[in-house]
């Protein structure tokens, strides 16, 4: 990195990443095998989770665990079922929801937490509501003592989107390992990179061979011969081999993300330990602005990236504050993609809002994102004091 400037995003590979990629090629085996495999089972064994299944991206897994949902024997889900979701999140936390014909309730987020306003969460649920998917976004869990005691009583699926966050925990438990799914991703400038790539993990048996089936075109081929899909299959290859049994994808990974990301989690660890350390010279410094809210911490965040909210009537403005950011090279981004409602294509979803989303639209207009990385940050940090000083 230029010490001019302050990125976005940085690489966290090295010669180990190298090398794996070279055992990969040396094998002349691209297509998803031993090594996915062993990344899965090196996965699973870190959240403390019975499974973990590989996608091509955090986006397929997100449309992995919401399709599995529609085909288990016990309670499956079926159109028009109702999902509460934070208004704040990317697009593909949403996506799978419309293309599955689930009815997408939005809810306001917190502004301090920027995950779900937990009152508004609470008096959205109804006898209607099937799931919540809870979004852990720029690194920060959800408070799921609060959400376990909203729907302690009630029959309704936990699901996280955990896609920012690898690494947080709340309580004992790792986020990501909380809900019945959670949905993990490791595209570059995420807390692992396998450049490309994403993974679902759940102790449900059941579920986990749905996927198994679902991201490749919906075959037999990948299930065990007694399994909880079809029963059973044939010990002859050549009979399975085109046998399509779901409605499924081809959202395979390469050999080569799976052999790189047995090495990016090792590193996972001491990723996040600086990142958090990182976190704490960052709040010291903006809680000296008090025209900027940064977001607090819930349980033990992960800090994907630092979020700057222009306090409304403080007499700056996000484009000021946009304007000297650039002057100072420092990369920037919205949080997300703010308040999801706005974008054009909620005109395709079976929709509805809950209450107000005065939190959401605050975001959307007066807050950004800048970089968070794996390494000390001082002299970039030093350089973010330079420019929120030259706001005026």
């Amino acid at each position: 990195m230029n010490n001019d400037t302050y990125s976005l995003a940085s690489s966290s590979w090295d010669q180990k990443e190298v090398d794996a990629m070279q055992r990969v090629i040396s094998s002349g085996l691209f297509s998803m095998g031993k090594e996915v495999k062993s990344f899965e089972e090196q996965f699973a064994g870190y959240f403390g989770k019975k499974y973990a299944i590989m996608a091509n991206s955090g986006s397929s897994a997100n449309l992995l665990m919401i399709a599995s949902l529609f085909f288990r024997q016990e309670s499956p889900l079926k159109k028009g079922d109702e999902v509460i979701v934070p208004t704040v999140s990317w697009s593909t936390s949403y996506l799978p929801l419309q293309q599955y014909g689930l009815k997408v309730k939005f809810v306001d987020i917190d502004i301090h937490t920027l995950n779900f306003d937990l009152d508004a969460l609470e008096s959205a649920v109804t006898d209607q509501t099937k799931v919540i998917l809870a979004v852990n976004l720029l690194g920060n869990p959800n408070d799921f003592g609060r959400i376990s005691k909203i729907i302690d009583d009630k029959d309704i699926i936990l699901l996280e989107d955990n896609c920012e966050s690898m690494g947080a925990e709340f309580g004992d438990k790792m986020a990501g390992s909380i809900g019945l799914m959670g949905t993990f991703s490791s595209f570059f400038s995420h807390h692992i990179s396998t450049m490309e790539g994403g993974m679902v993990v759940t102790d449900d048996e059941e579920l986990y061979q749905i996927m198994l089936s679902l991201r490749a075109h919906g075959w037999t081929r990948n299930l065990p011969v007694n399994n909880l899909v079809t029963g059973s299959k044939s010990e002859n290859s050549f009979e399975e081999s085109y046998k399509f049994v779901l409605p499924g994808y081809n959202l395979r990974p390469l050999e080569l993300s799976g052999a790189i990301g047995q090495e990016q989690l090792k590193k996972l660890p001491e990723i996040v330990k600086y990142r958090r350390l990182n976190a704490g010279k960052f709040i010291n410094i903006v809680n000296k602005y008090p025209w900027l809210i940064p977001q607090q911490e819930i349980g033990k965040s992960s800090w994907f990236g630092f979020s700057l909210i222009v306090r409304p009537d403080s007499g700056v403005s996000r484009e000021m504050l946009i304007q000297v950011l650039e002057n100072h090279g420092i990369e920037y981004r919205p949080i997300v993609a703010g308040n999801f409602v706005k974008n054009p294509v909620i005109k395709y979803f079976d929709y509805l809002v809950h209450g107000e989303l005065t939190n959401a639209n605050l975001i959307d207009s007066n807050g950004l994102f800048i970089g968070n990385h794996h390494f000390d940050l001082s002299k970039e940090l030093t350089l973010l004091k330079s420019a929120l000083d030259e706001v005026k």
